[in-house]
């Protein structure tokens, strides 16, 4: 707990909020970060409380900041105020990465647009960093005002919290929208009871009230706090005996603030202008208000009967006596005033220092519309995309569009700022956007434009079958305005038609997309001309003759680097080198975009980018390290709340031979994806499915599935497909499925020279193949893939050899093919495949010995992630970043592991967590 000797007792009828606040410092005292949200509506205490956490906290180190509705849409304005400059001196003793992207948000360095979440991460090691001398607490009043971008980097470090001594303390308005802390930890901060609110009520009325009155208006204001201290003050007898009629919570928080709206308007014209400048001005910067004031002719003495009236405190810098008095101050001013403040503020404000604030505050001082104050805002739209991403970047735009005069140009505008907006997930504000600017006399490239932002609102909302046809329609606009944005535009097109998989509707698509490649074919020079051609040539001729396209695509998408525009087609050539059993192009491509997301901070793509490195190992029998890739994509989706991307999580939870949970994400995957018509993810689940039977024998359940996922010739999937339907549909004794999806096999196989395509056909062939053929295609399969990365199939070849040999009477060769198997399988962790050959073992005569367990130690999850990290060499701010958490997050979990393992060097982890076999909990 916190000194007790810094403040006295909790707050009236606070006494299990304040409970909850000395718990939190208490927690965060001790290093367990701690978080928490006071929810209530205007005047119920929430304020009060936060007051009250600042006099518990003396021996805290305190950085407070207050949401301002006036900068709600002036992106990192709210985070800007909160770190100040003393705090960002701190920024120096962070990573690179980190230190830049914090900088470039701020506004404090150019460079280009930095991820929010590593922003994040920069700002959760701040804090830790500031902690090493006394606790810190962070204040956050009315949230509900914060800026999109702060909301977001604050709920992040929020979420994080863990062996930091820090508490975060929120306050929000209730009812609000749906807001970034909804997940956090909350309390519902209510009116006080009937005899509080009495006691209250009694202290601003001393002469008494008739008990009938007093308690009608205990009731009507719910015991309200601020209602209750505020209301009688404005009301005569006469009003009071009557009660104050506000039967709910919204109409109470009106009431409140028109008492002090009323309160406002009986002030001097000076003082309502100065308590609307500084209303608008959320620093209390006085040297700000004080140049804003001169502009317009007012002198600091006019703030004296706001001071007296109990509405704001003088200092060294102007404080409002409650947030709901700064509302009050702000909405109560007719248009005219607002529009003088604002431009005394523009004035006052240093152009050079923050310019983007001054036109901010230009904007709001316009009425009319004003091209130069519109180009302005667009000029700041690209520092803000660089500082705050798109969010930012869209509330320029769109007040720029407000203001332009031009019709034409309004509508460029307003189709900018609904790019922007799609950029930053505001689909219904980029709707609304995009339907201003479809009103525009726009030319024809940028109506194509238009339809183009259209088509991936469309796409983003649904993934629906509807969006290639969508695509292609903005992309044939294109053509005749910007031929290579349309052939883009066409492979989008192509690309979201072959992700729609059964659930597709070509309506068109592949005839428009081979038209508008027609006059680049020969020579396509762009990755994305070759990803075009690859894919209107796989879909209209023999797979034989799309080999050669696919081998330059894949060369030039690897010479051209990662760069920001192609970045989104990672993706497809991965699929497109597995399509031709190139996995080392796919480990290349994908592990190079892993480390050029982490050095860039792109945590959008790093997931995608772990996820494929993860599948890499799965096949490679290393299903510990997949676990590890997989578990850090999860941890940097949940760390940024962005859609889970369909992971390859059910294809090791089928291969580890776990049923429940293969099925179970099955059932729920297939539903998601049906619904928003992605055949793509049924066929993988599908795949997912089929693996899992077959290592359990089940060889019917195992066709069924396979023959699913099969059904549409799925890019970079078939190829693991076919395989598991043949060995099925055999087992099952359906030979003509077998035969037929052999054929589709050897298409793409007999074209391969890969040791893991000669092999999967070899093996696949053997299955197919009469007994005295067979042995001579087992020995060939076993010998290639050998010599490839997929040890996963290099035994299931020995598996399905030895059982071949058992079933011919050769016991002892059998032996030998299955002990390898069963070691193979039994290392790697495949459960299922492992009592498969165990079974086939004993049919044999040999007996299985158990194999020894060693002492059982169970970590976390999250221990065995860092244990293992830690294990390959990493530092502890190398893991901290890669997982999201600050550096003394990482050396809690060490130390917690060190104790658990035994052991204490860091050089050690690795053999102990070998001997151990760590299980998570």
């Amino acid at each position: 707990m916190t000194d007790s000797s810094a403040a006295g007792p909790p707050l009236l009828g606070r006494q299990a909020e304040c409970a909850a606040i000395d718990m939190l410092l208490g927690r965060a005292r001790d290093g367990h970060g701690s978080v928490l949200v006071l929810r209530g509506e205007s005047g119920a205490g929430k304020s009060a409380l936060l007051e009250y956490g600042t006099a518990r906290a003396s021996l805290f180190r305190i950085a407070r900041v207050a949401g301002v509705e006036s900068e709600s849409e002036l992106m990192g304005a709210g985070l800007q105020r909160l770190l100040g400059a003393s705090l960002i001196e701190q920024a120096q003793h962070l990573p690179g990465s980190q230190r830049d992207a914090l900088r470039v948000t701020l506004g404090l360095q150019d460079g280009p647009a930095a991820d929010r979440f590593l922003v994040g991460l920069a700002v959760l090691g701040m804090l830790s960093e500031l902690t090493d001398e006394r606790p810190l607490l962070v204040i956050v009043d009315d949230a509900q005002w914060l800026d999109a971008v702060s909301a977001q980097v604050l709920a992040f470090v929020a979420r994080r919290l863990a062996a930091e001594r820090v508490a975060m303390l929120f306050s929000v308005r209730e009812p609000s929208e749906d807001t970034e802390l909804d997940a956090l930890p909350d309390l519902l901060v209510q009116g006080l009871g009937a005899h509080d609110a009495r006691r209250l009520l009694g202290s601003v009325l001393p002469g008494g009230l008739d008990d009938q009155i007093r308690d009608r208006i205990v009731a009507e204001t719910r015991g309200n706090p601020l209602a209750l201290l505020e209301l009688p003050r404005t009301m005569t007898p006469a009003e009071l005996a009557g009660g104050f009629g506000v039967p709910d919570a919204r109409m109470l928080s009106g009431r409140i603030q028109h008492s002090f709206v009323r309160r406002i308007e009986a002030l001097p014209g000076d003082t309502r202008l100065l308590l609307f400048v500084a209303a608008a001005e959320p620093v209390g910067d006085m040297l700000v208000l004080m140049r804003a004031l001169e502009h317009l002719g007012i002198a600091i003495g006019a703030a004296g009967p706001a001071e007296s009236a109990g509405l704001i405190d003088l200092g060294p810098a102007l404080a409002f006596r409650h947030p709901t008095v700064r509302t009050a101050a702000y909405r109560a001013a007719p248009p005219e005033v607002r529009r003088r403040g604002h431009a005394a503020l523009a004035e006052a404000t240093d152009p050079d220092s923050d310019p983007d604030r001054r036109a901010w505050h230009r904007a709001h001082a316009t009425a009319m519309p004003d091209e130069d104050v519109a180009a302005e805002l667009e000029r700041r739209a690209v520092r803000a995309q660089a500082r705050a991403g798109a969010e930012a970047a869209a509330a320029f735009l769109e007040r720029a569009a407000e203001l332009t005069p031009d019709p034409r140009l309004r509508g460029v505008r307003a189709l900018a700022a609904a790019q922007a907006k799609l950029d930053a997930g505001a689909l219904g504000a980029a709707e609304a956007l995009l339907a201003l600017a479809a009103m525009a006399p726009l030319e024809a490239a940028e109506r194509a434009r238009l339809e183009r932002v259209r088509a991936h609102i469309a796409f983003a909302r649904t993934r629906g079958s509807d969006t290639p046809t969508l695509l292609s329609t903005a992309a044939r606009q294109l053509e005749s305005v910007d031929p290579e944005l349309a052939r883009e535009t066409h492979l989008e097109a192509m690309w979201a038609l072959m992700r729609s998989g059964r659930f597709g509707r070509p309506d068109g698509v592949l005839t428009a997309a081979g038209a508008a490649l027609a006059p680049v074919r020969d020579h396509p020079v762009r990755a994305v001309d070759q990803f075009l051609d690859v894919l209107v040539t796989r879909a209209t001729h023999q797979y034989a003759q799309v080999l050669p396209s696919v081998g330059r695509a894949i060369a030039t998408f690897q010479r051209e680097g990662f760069r920001r525009e192609n970045i989104a087609w990672c993706w497809l050539a991965c699929q497109l080198a597995m399509d031709v059993w190139d996995d080392d192009a796919c480990a290349a491509m994908a592990g190079g975009l892993a480390e050029v997301a982490r050095e860039r901070g792109m945590l959008a793509v790093l997931p995608f980018a772990l996820n494929y490195s993860a599948a890499h190992q799965l096949f490679a029998g290393r299903f510990d390290l997949a676990q590890q890739l997989l578990q850090e994509a999860d941890s940097i989706t949940q760390a940024t709340r962005n859609v889970a991307i369909a992971d390859f999580s059910i294809l090791l939870a089928a291969w580890r031979g776990d049923r429940e949970r293969t099925l179970g994400m099955r059932d729920q995957i297939i539903a998601a994806a049906t619904a928003r018509g992605e055949g793509f993810v049924v066929e993988a689940v599908e795949w997912a499915a089929a693996t899992l039977h077959l290592g359990y024998g089940e060889y019917g359940a195992a066709a069924e599935a396979a023959r699913r996922a099969a059904e549409p010739d799925g890019i970079g999937f078939t190829v693991w497909v076919l395989p598991e339907l043949i060995e099925a549909a055999i087992r099952s004794g359906d030979q003509a499925t077998a035969h037929e999806a052999f054929q589709r096999l050897e298409e793409r196989s007999a074209t391969s020279d890969t040791p893991w395509a000669r092999g999967i056909e070899a093996r696949s062939r053997a299955l197919l193949s009469q007994d005295g053929q067979a042995e001579e295609f087992y020995r060939e399969a076993i010998e290639h893939l050998a010599r490839s990365r997929v040890a996963v199939h290099h035994a299931r070849a020995q598996l399905i050899y030895g059982e071949w040999l058992r079933r011919q009477n050769r016991r002892v060769d059998a032996r030998t093919q299955l002990r390898a198997a069963f070691h193979a399988f039994d290392a790697m962790g495949t459960q299922a495949f492992a009592q498969r050959a165990e079974r086939e073992l004993r049919a044999t005569g040999e007996t299985v010995h158990e194999r020894s367990q060693g002492r059982s130690v169970r970590l976390t999850s999250q221990e065995a992630q860092i244990a293992r990290l830690a294990g390959d060499g990493h530092t502890n701010p190398e893991i901290a970043a890669r997982l999201f958490v600050s550096h003394r997050t990482v050396e809690w979990h060490l130390s917690k592991v060190f104790t658990k393992l035994d052991i204490t060097s860091r050089k050690d982890l690795a053999q102990a967590l070998r001997a151990a076999e760590p299980a998570t909990v």
